[in-house]
């Protein structure tokens, strides 16, 4: 069979991608090994976070899938960090697991133009070192020129629990060692990550009543403002708990029989999500940790306890588990794991996340040394409007960093590469003021509008909605009302940290300030207007610094705001000038300013 397009995994990245390229109107195939897998959520249920629910309202703005996705079946929603300001604030729900799956399966086998593919790919077929096509496990060829490899951690994946050692890329799978001997072969530059999830607790063997309860908002906002009715599903509580002294003891006797620390793991694991091993190690000064249990769906019999992942032995996660607060008899349905895998260096793709050494190969997710489902959904997305492009012979596709989250990450990744999973967070951009989740249809949606992934209601009402904002800012920046201090704009008197949307309310006569979400958009808008106005400025001066001497023998210790990870990666390279600073691993936007400010000082000072 011959198709324009192939996409190679039918996880998060793999099918945005797909949806992507069949919505542009090419004859695309999606392969997977299991056709009832399609968006599965192979570690814990739930979307979003600080960063991360930026992001989904990103993909949301450039037409993509999972925001609509996550708010048909969320079951729980919370605004994280809701007392500080909107750039550091994160849309987060926790998901039913299996409505969520039943749900994008639905979407993606009802597309015309895809056909999903049920079998596994063994290899790419390149001919002559051009791209072919891919190999199947039956000896079959699927022929395309354009292929978007979305492996996940099926990539040579080992799965270990304890001493237990099982080829996988999740429990009860398979895992494609052929399929990365093949991108080995073909010149691909392969690195060794790792990753883990915890146990499942059945739901009827807990002592809810002891744990404290956390629940959702009481009025939650979605990740797509195109979602109606919202929220679609009775929203759940999700509850609290820690670990013990108890429970360090028990890690600490047996840290011998973890793979992670008795070697067997060479992979590096995501520094941003530790195992409990991890946490207990590397963080002896806190004597417990706190543990979120958090329901798997509507009817699910089964609790996700967040904070516990491991690998160590079954009997160990057994005790672990008995030490924890409303767990003192519970019974573990499915024992945590670790997983080790190959992904291909980022450094190896252009910005358009094409494989330099193979065109026409386009990667996206886990297998570019991401982890997340919503950065597998970004970069699914990114890699799905290239492939695209390429095929209808258009010029590429690229988001700037001062444009998105999503052009912040692939930026990352091209130019840094990973030294352990990559993970979003607001402090990788250097312009976060400016990519608050309000402007995301302001600054993405064109994008999508001119894709055709929007149906034509859709994008009227997102042009609509921006019109009616821009044009309420307007008027208020005008129009005067009275206060105690006098006459001034109804925009300066809403600019007040302590004056709320709705004192102004009588002044705007649009009916779309009605709807909460336009009023919330507007006064983060007002109100930030002075600080995005300084970072666009601080921006441009970042920008021409970068060919500024780094003085020799700087002592990085003794910037104040640096965390340790930077101040070690910073005096590992040493680097000459802050544009050298830039290309360092681990080094964020915000540490090249704390830096940049530094340096200046100095100067200044001398």
């Amino acid at each position: 069979m011959k198709y324009d397009a192939i996409v190679v995994g039918g996880g998060h990245a793999g099918v945005e991608a797909a949806r992507v390229l069949a919505l542009r109107g090419l004859a695309t195939a999606l392969v997977t090994a299991d056709a009832g897998a399609i968006g599965r959520m192979s570690c814990n249920p739930s979307i979003g976070g600080v960063a991360k629910g930026h992001l989904v309202r990103e993909i949301d703005a450039l037409g993509g899938l999972m925001a609509k996705a996550a708010d048909a079946t969320g079951i729980q929603f919370r605004l994280l960090n809701s007392t500080k300001g909107p750039a550091v604030q994160g849309l987060r729900c926790q998901s039913d697991r299996e409505l969520y799956e039943e749900w994008v399966g639905k979407i993606v086998n009802a597309l015309p133009g895809l056909e999903v593919v049920e079998d596994r790919v063994m290899g790419l077929e390149i001919v002559a070192g051009a791209l072919k096509g891919v190999r199947l496990k039956g000896g079959s060829i699927l022929q395309s020129a354009t292929v978007v490899l979305a492996a996940g951690t099926f990539l040579g994946g080992v799965l270990y629990v304890g001493d237990e050692r099982f080829p996988g890329g999740r429990t009860d799978e398979f895992s494609a060692y052929e399929l990365s001997e093949s991108l080995k072969a073909a010149g691909l530059p392969l690195i060794r990550l790792k990753t883990g999830t915890p146990c499942r607790i059945e739901k009827s063997s807990a002592k809810l009543e002891l744990m404290r309860n956390q629940t959702g908002d009481a009025e939650p906002e979605p990740f797509s403002l195109q979602s109606t009715p919202f929220p679609a599903l009775p929203q759940v509580v999700c509850y609290l708990t820690r670990t013990t002294r108890n429970t360090a003891e028990i890690i600490r006797a047996n840290l011998h029989r973890s793979p992670l620390y008795g070697g067997t793991i060479t992979g590096i694991g995501p520094r941003y999500c530790p195992s409990i091993e991890d946490k207990v190690v590397k963080f002896p000064h806190n004597e417990t940790h706190q543990i979120f249990i958090e329901p798997e769906g509507l009817a699910s019999p089964l609790l996700y306890p967040n904070g516990i992942s491991t690998s160590l032995p079954r009997d160990i996660q057994e005790q672990i588990v008995h030490t924890i607060p409303g767990l003192e008899e519970a019974r573990i349905a499915k024992f945590g794991y670790a997983v080790e895998y190959d992904a291909v260096d980022p450094r190896a793709v252009t910005h358009s996340l094409e494989c330099r050494a193979i065109p026409g190969l386009y990667l996206a997710g886990q297998v570019l040394g991401t982890t997340g489902y919503e950065e597998a959904a970004g970069l699914g997305l990114y890699a799905g409007y290239n492939a695209a492009r390429a095929v209808r012979r258009e010029p590429p596709f690229r988001i700037a960093r001062e444009e998105a989250y999503l052009g912040v990450m692939v930026d990352d990744l091209v130019t840094k590469g990973v030294l352990e999973p990559y993970r979003l967070f607001t402090s990788r951009a250097e312009q976060r003021l400016l990519l608050d989740r309000h402007t995301a249809y302001k600054r993405l949606s064109r994008y999508g509008e001119e894709a055709g992934l929007f149906p034509t209601a859709e994008a009227e009402a997102i042009s609509s909605r921006e019109a009616a904002v821009k044009a309420i800012i307007a008027f208020m920046e005008s129009a005067k009302m009275r206060c105690m201090e006098g006459q001034r704009t109804v925009a300066s008197f809403l600019a007040r940290p302590e004056t709320s949307a709705e004192e102004v309310a009588s002044f705007i006569a649009d009916p779309f300030f009605d709807n909460r979400w336009v009023r919330r958009y507007i006064d983060s808008e007002i109100k930030g207007a002075g600080y995005k106005a300084r970072q666009r400025g601080e921006a441009a001066r970042l920008e021409a610094a970068r060919n500024v001497k780094v003085p020799e023998g700087l002592d990085f210790r003794s910037l104040s705001g640096l965390s340790r990870e930077v101040i070690g990666r910073l005096e590992e390279v040493r680097p000459e000038t802050l544009g050298q600073a830039e290309q360092v691993p681990g080094v964020t936007a915000a540490a090249l300013s704390i830096l940049r400010i530094a340096i200046c000082s100095r100067r200044k000072g001398k």
